[in-house]
């Protein structure tokens, strides 16, 4: 006899032994009655589990702000709070600024993870990866007025006509330096030109051992302060129509010739080997004179060493052949990937942020200027009454910035091919090569050239 057919036989004789059973536990009327109080006291917790397993979900990626305190209130306020209000259980997850790109290739290679990553220059290279975030644009403008030309330039992808990111926010990059060293030197407010500051370091190294801090490693900094550089000299890697232009200006010689006689005036090789952050420690710790930075620098000084801070003063970027021009030296860019789980929840977050604009403002300690001006309308006289600007309102000096401040790319668009060449720290190398004399001005320059053409020619081509 098969097991089936045992099964079968025994049906009979097993329904009966069940039938029993159901009978004996048979509630009775008593028990009836008493349900409906026992189902009340269930009911919130078997609500609140259902609701968890129903609640929308935001994973959130950042890059660690240099202020300190930004990062606890953006993740345990800001970003619970808006949580609450939206019904997402919000989770942020933060990248050192070196391991941003690395991070970003991880998910796109893998197809998933934040549903919005935020990074800390405009995200070119992954423009196939990501939404078009024009909708995100056009629900601002609504509130907010017209996208800035600095945002848009800074965004959009002039081939497919889509912008591949939002930007909230940047941070200006001012020359800081220490006021009693520049004042022995005779320009006690700071060098304003390229010339003083040549003038001024040669001056303090030879009395105080201190070199120039402007960075020439490979990094953040570098690419920030030496495109500066170029631009203030009246060049760059293109021109407005996006054309390699790097070697086709004799300014570009006069650059790198400039840049190493001040290296050389001030015998500073630190400055060639610095990791993340190492212009700052080195300007913390009183070991270069001045540095191109972030005011994170600063705030971080006033938060560890008060009575130091007071001696570091800030300076717009220095006056050169074609003017005062800088680059930002940070671009807060946001992007909602094309795989990301909650498009409508990250859409909405960024919305929102722009709303929140003056509180990021004063929670970022006046590094995060407001894309949309219009979100902080009194940021000028903020600045001027900053608690710690002291009897020179240091502060002040970044109330220009709007106007001194170009996108990267400039005077292009900020494409994939020029971020390519911002990633891969051609222009640090270009100038590293020459500072070292591993190569002539001239064959720096056409080196440059070569590799920025291979680089432009294979997105273009793509």
């Amino acid at each position: 006899m098969t097991a089936e057919r045992s099964f079968t036989l025994a049906g009979p004789r097993l329904a009966g032994v069940l039938v029993n059973r159901m009978k004996a536990f048979q509630p009775s009327r008593r028990d009836l009655l008493r349900l409906p109080a026992a189902g009340a006291n269930l009911s919130p917790l078997l609500l609140s589990r259902q609701a968890r397993a129903q609640q929308k979900t935001l994973k959130i990626a950042v890059w660690t702000h240099p202020v300190t305190g930004y990062d606890s209130w953006f993740e345990g306020v800001y970003a619970n709070q808006w949580g609450e209000r939206h019904d997402t259980r919000v989770t942020v997850d933060r990248f050192g600024s070196n391991q941003i790109s690395a991070a970003a290739s991880a998910e796109v290679k893998a197809g998933e993870g934040h549903d919005l990553f935020m990074f800390p220059w405009p995200p070119a290279v992954f423009h196939q990866h990501a939404i078009d975030h024009r909708e995100v644009y056009e629900a601002v403008s609504y509130r907010h007025g017209n996208l800035p030309e600095f945002a848009h330039k800074s965004t959009f992808h002039p081939r497919t006509k889509q912008y591949f990111a939002f930007a909230d926010s940047w941070t200006p990059a001012p020359l800081h330096f220490w006021q009693d060293l520049w004042a022995e030197a005779n320009t006690p407010l700071g060098p304003s030109t390229y010339d003083t500051l040549r003038a001024g370091v040669r001056k303090i190294r030879l009395a105080h051992g201190v070199p120039c801090g402007l960075s020439l490693a490979r990094g953040l900094e570098s690419n920030i302060t030496l495109q500066s550089i170029l631009w203030g000299f009246r060049t760059g890697l293109q021109d407005v129509d996006g054309n390699v232009s790097i070697n086709s200006s004799y300014m570009t010689i006069q650059a790198l010739k400039y840049v190493k006689a001040l290296y050389e005036d001030t015998k500073s090789p630190e400055a060639l080997a610095w990791g993340p952050a190492g212009n700052v420690q080195a300007m913390l710790a009183r070991k270069v004179s001045c540095t191109v930075n972030g005011i994170g620098l600063l705030r971080t000084a006033e938060a560890q060493t008060p009575d130091l801070a007071s001696n570091i003063l800030l300076r717009p970027p220095l006056l050169g052949p074609a003017g005062i021009l800088g680059a930002p030296f940070v671009t807060s860019c946001w992007v909602v990937w094309n795989f990301a789980r909650n498009k409508a929840g990250a859409k909405q977050f960024l919305v929102d942020l722009i709303d929140n604009s003056r509180i990021v403002f004063e929670k970022s300690q006046s590094s995060n200027f407001p894309t949309y001006q219009d979100t902080v309308p009194d940021l000028i006289n903020r600045l001027a009454k900053d608690p710690n600007g002291g009897p020179f309102r240091k502060y002040w000096e970044l109330k220009d910035a709007l106007h001194w401040t170009r996108h990267l790319g400039y005077p292009g668009f900020t494409t994939p091919e020029v971020m390519e060449v911002f990633d891969t720290f051609v222009i640090p190398k270009m100038f590293a090569s020459v500072v070292t004399g591993d190569l002539t001005p001239e064959d720096a320059a056409r080196a440059a050239e070569n590799q920025i053409k291979r680089i432009f020619d294979k997105w273009r081509q793509a």
